[in-house]
């Protein structure tokens, strides 16, 4: 029914950027909150950036000042700008949104994405 696609993964050096994006697609009524999360192996998952339906922005600290998260409701896209990458930023990224579809009952509704590797080296 609902699918979030994530783009725009991969290899940078330390000081690059990278983009990454996350649409929402299938069958429902309305993204509410989206963010982005990451796991390195052996971690635990952990928070990087979070935005409101009306636009209001939490970071961790480390990717404030680095990493920027914006949305395009037309688009139902979700966006990670990441800045001055550090080798600690290494680790599958992952898209969350909370989604409101139709059904027997009108809901709220969490979603994942599939994760996108992002690989910072020296």
């Amino acid at each position: 029914q609902v699918q979030l696609v994530e783009s725009g993964g991969g290899s940078v050096q330390a000081g690059g950027s990278l983009r990454l994006s996350c649409a929402a697609s299938g069958s429902f009524l309305s993204v509410n909150n989206m963010g982005w999360y990451r796991q390195a192996p052996g971690k635990q998952r952990e928070l990087v950036a979070y935005i409101f339906r009306g636009g209001s922005t939490n970071y961790a600290d480390s990717a404030k000042g680095r990493f920027t998260i914006s949305r395009d409701n037309a688009k139902n896209t979700v966006y990670l700008q990441m800045n001055s990458l550090k080798l600690e930023d290494t680790s599958v990224y992952y898209c969350n949104a909370d989604i409101t579809v139709a059904g027997a009952l009108t809901s709220l509704r969490n979603y994942w994405g599939q994760g996108t590797q992002v690989t910072v080296s020296s």
